[in-house]
């Protein structure tokens, strides 16, 4: 059986540089990719769309975008990453929302995980918060799935 697993994360990544993240992925994202993998993300900058470019560019799985609202919503840079994964990318999933805010994201959140085996995520480092990244890993843990939690 092929794994299917979210990944959510934070999205203030400019605390590191781009070699960080591609090493980091590279140790906890390959080992997942063989098999015929399939990977939610969710449309936002960030890990989102790091993660997005990582696979693309270094895997043969197969990958879903999620965007709470539209494509058309989300921030240039993560539009810029869609566009440019377009030919790897299987499904992009517009869920609708008029608004984007804290609702439509958890809806986005609980979408790829219920779709999903397991959640890998990335949320900046420092104690558990309130983010989303954690709201996703916590409806994981809700939901009895695996969770690989990587602070960044």
């Amino acid at each position: 059986m092929a794994l299917s697993a979210a990944i959510t994360g934070t999205r203030q990544t400019g605390h590191r540089e781009l070699t960080w993240f591609s090493e980091l992925f590279g140790a906890y994202l390959a080992p997942w990719v063989t098999g015929g993998a399939e990977f939610f993300i969710g449309g936002a900058v960030g890990i989102d769309s790091l993660s997005l470019l990582w696979l693309a560019g270094n895997s043969q799985s197969r990958i879903t975008v999620v965007v709470p609202g539209t494509v058309a919503q989300q921030p240039a840079e993560a539009r810029q990453a869609i566009e440019r994964c377009s030919d790897r990318i299987v499904e992009i999933v517009e869920l609708g929302a008029d608004e984007l805010r804290t609702p439509a994201y958890h809806a986005r959140n609980r979408y790829m995980v219920d779709r999903s085996q397991m959640v890998l995520g990335f949320p900046l480092a420092g104690p558990e918060a309130t983010s989303g990244t954690w709201q996703t890993i916590k409806y994981a843990a809700s939901q009895g799935k695996p969770r690989l939690i990587v602070p960044v």
